[in-house]
């Protein structure tokens, strides 16, 4: 288990602190369309933290194209960085991934991914800002 403090706040900072679609998906578990996110393509190195708490979430090295219009990895950077809920929203059984420090949804992790995690890290760019490595 973490040892990091949990952030936070009122939901007024929230909409003070995140756009209004960046407070859809991370706040209100929302979703941005498929192939519309800044970071579903991007192939810049770096690391991509949450964007209500800046904690490091994913790299680079763990991003690929899974085709599905989202940001997809095969694993976080430290396991206990994001929490794993069951999720029956929707008519569907599926696993939320949320930040462990905030709460943010992030977005959902699958089964159907490569080597060597066999995970598909399905994450909303709305939900992370990438620090590009220099």
């Amino acid at each position: 288990m973490s040892t990091k403090p949990k952030i936070i706040k009122t939901e007024t900072e929230w909409r003070e602190q995140l756009t209004p679609t960046q407070y859809h998906v991370a706040r209100e578990k929302g979703t941005e369309r498929p192939f519309t996110g800044q970071y579903w393509d991007c192939k810049e190195p770096g690391v991509y933290r949450c964007i209500g708490c800046g904690e490091p979430l994913f790299t680079s090295t763990s991003k690929f194209d899974s085709g599905c219009g989202w940001p997809s990895f095969t694993s976080p950077l430290d396991a206990e960085a994001i929490t794993e809920t069951d999720d029956i929203s929707h008519n569907m059984h599926r696993t939320e991934v949320t930040c462990s420090r905030c709460g943010s949804h992030l977005g959902h992790v699958f089964p159907d991914g490569p080597a060597p995690t066999g995970l598909r890290y399905c994450i909303n760019s709305a939900s992370i800002d990438l620090n590009k490595l220099k």
